[in-house]
């Protein structure tokens, strides 16, 4: 608990040492008596967390101390203190600024108590929200939680920063594990509307039957089992962000529902008949191509117009440069102290051996090939510390020489064997028409 610097202006030399004695029994309470306002006013600079004013003193009305308390410090809370009981007085104080209005007796000590415990609350509480904000805004600083120097990631900074100047929807793209996430997040905390909710839904992950209400809400008794009003994803997010993840899995029916919120801005729940205006910024990331799943008919183009926005695509990884290195040891420094272990460097030959590697999962991969050289290795990273999962299989693959075409027909094949010869999901985890398929089957007999 913070400690609360109060001051108690009181003339009676007996009764103001009884509220500080009392209110000093709190041993987080700083309790300064003075005898005169004026005092009071020439140590305003110490700057108090709260004032018990009398309200007649022998040099100053109670309601000018008041005045001239406010003039410098709107939100100090002061409370007067009075001999008297007048509710016309009481109002005018109240409404002039003072935080209560007390009449002297044997319950005032009491209520003086009370007051400033709901005050500390508030002091703690205020002390909360901005040790989190300043830990979000740090958190989510662009060149904090973005490692990296490379030209590619200082456009994806470029495009982020005039993401900061409008509330133009966002889309996102890149492979799995590039931060996709990550990008949206530092979008919201960094524009003006960071105060508000950032609500994150990945769409793929949820069946088609339930996204509608997940978005929407519904109102009780819409369907079996609604037992209570549910409030949607939009109206959480509303002021705030709205991020969807793998947008191109959404049903093409959702996709319809969705345009028309985004063009009119208003919501319906489930079962409900009233239409709810909402204010939520749209982020969308996907790990595929839009325009590929509009010509293939999967995504409706008017949809796909009005979710394209500000695009930014993040690179993969490979694509990076020394930014493998960078992101590395930031990764490899972090993890060693959040585990209470030595700092370690990489040897020449595990960065040439992190450099030459391909990461198909991304900085998500190389997050995990880090932390566990840093457990392997006792002191230097070196490279027999550096582990690749799928190092050998890539390797065994390619040793075969093959011609392109013959590699082409056996990963098309290795895919029809895993979905049981349905060329159309082939297809689609291939990111290929089923024209593509059958033709190199033809070709293939």
């Amino acid at each position: 608990m913070s400690t609360l610097k109060i001051f108690v202006v009181e003339d009676d030399t007996i009764y103001g040492e009884v509220l500080k004695h009392h209110l000093s029994l709190n041993p987080a309470n700083e309790v300064i008596l003075f005898r005169t306002g004026k005092e009071c006013l020439e140590n305003l600079y110490q700057r108090p967390d709260l004032i018990s004013l009398d309200y007649m003193l022998p040099d100053i009305s109670g309601e000018q101390c008041l005045q001239r308390i406010k003039a410098d410090y709107p939100e100090l809370p002061v409370i007067i203190v009075s001999g008297q009981e007048d509710v016309k007085t009481a109002i005018d104080l109240l409404r002039a600024g003072a935080y209560d209005y007390f009449v002297k007796d044997q319950d005032t000590k009491d209520r003086l108590w009370n007051a400033i415990n709901k005050i500390q609350e508030r002091k703690n509480l205020s002390k909360e929200l901005e040790d989190l904000k300043q830990e979000v805004e740090k958190k989510y600083a662009f060149r904090k939680i973005i490692k990296g120097s490379s030209p590619a990631i200082k456009q994806v900074f470029d495009l982020m920063e005039r993401a900061l100047k409008s509330n133009i929807t966002i889309s996102i793209t890149g492979e799995t594990g590039t931060g996709k996430e990550l990008v949206a997040k530092a979008i919201h905390y960094n524009s003006s509307r960071s105060k508000k909710p950032f609500i994150a839904i990945n769409v793929s992950a949820i069946p088609d039957t339930l996204i509608e209400s997940e978005l929407f809400g519904y109102e009780k008794g819409a369907f079996t089992g609604a037992d209570t009003r549910k409030l949607g994803k939009f109206e959480l997010a509303s002021g705030g962000t709205l991020f969807l993840d793998e947008i191109a899995d959404m049903d093409i029916n959702m996709q319809a529902k969705l345009l028309r919120v985004l063009q009119e801005k208003e919501i319906n729940r489930l079962g409900g008949n009233k239409e709810i205006p909402v204010d939520t910024r749209l982020i969308v990331a996907t790990n595929k191509d839009l325009s590929h799943e509009v010509q293939q008919g999967r995504f409706r183009q008017d949809l796909y117009y009005r979710l394209l926005g500000l695009p930014i695509h993040l690179p993969p990884l490979r694509n990076r440069g020394n930014d493998i290195l960078i992101l590395a040891s930031y990764f490899a420094n972090e993890f060693a102290a959040e585990n209470g272990m030595e700092p370690k460097e990489f040897t020449t030959e595990a960065q040439e051996k992190l450099m030459k590697y391909a990461y198909p999962g991304n900085i998500r991969e190389l997050r995990s090939i880090v932390e566990l050289a840093v457990v392997l290795a006792d002191k230097n990273i070196d490279e027999q510390h550096i582990n690749f999962s799928s190092t050998r299989m890539i390797t065994d693959f390619l040793g075969q020489e093959s011609t392109l075409a013959e590699f082409n027909k056996k990963i098309i094949f290795y895919y029809l064997e895993k979905y049981n010869g349905n060329v159309v999901e082939a297809a689609k985890k291939l990111g290929v028409g089923k024209s593509t398929i059958y033709r190199m089957l033809k070709n293939e007999n």
